[in-house]
């Protein structure tokens, strides 16, 4: 699929069909997620891919019942990794590269699920505790987006956008 095509397809769909997503897809998305671009190249982010139902079933919790959680096959849970950013940048990379970093990975997977005909919903209203006891996520890390993933079992219509000229501001 054409790069414009996938941002244009691109819709957040809270409802999954019962089917399992195949390795070679899940791989090429990881694969993307490895190569978004970061701060440094330091990668200050870490991914936590989940298809157990019990621990998907815990997320809900954390995510204000957010039951499409469960259904999707697989969630990946973004993290910041403010200690990798740490020695080079300092406060600045701890507080605000590591979060891009984790947010511009999501971004890269969210896309990537598209290109391969899977949907996907960014997920960034949860409680930071709750995800990661639910997830085992150790200590010194900090989730910022989950990401489910599957077929969509709905279809999305197309959403308003702001028009270009309200959005983006020329600086002369």
């Amino acid at each position: 699929m054409d790069f414009f095509d996938v941002v244009r397809e691109r819709h957040s769909i809270r409802a999954f069909k019962d089917r399992p997503i195949e390795q070679d897809k899940l791989r090429r998305i990881l694969e993307a997620v490895n190569r978004a671009p970061s701060a440094g190249n330091l990668q200050s982010y870490e991914v936590y891919l989940i298809s157990d139902l019990a621990r998907r079933t815990a997320l809900v919790a954390s995510a204000g019942g957010s039951g499409f959680l469960a259904e999707a096959p697989v969630v990946l849970v973004f993290c910041a990794h403010p200690a990798r950013a740490r020695d080079r940048y300092r406060s600045r990379g701890e507080q605000l590269y590591a979060v891009q970093d984790a947010t511009i990975a999501c971004t890269f997977a969210m896309l990537a699920a598209t290109a391969l005909g899977l949907s996907t919903v960014w997920v960034g209203a949860f409680e930071e505790q709750a995800v990661a006891e639910a997830v085992g996520i150790p200590s010194g890390q900090r989730p910022v987006a989950i990401l489910p993933i599957g077929y969509a079992a709905e279809q999305a219509d197309p959403r308003e956008r702001r028009p270009l000229d309200e959005l983006v501001h020329e600086v002369k």
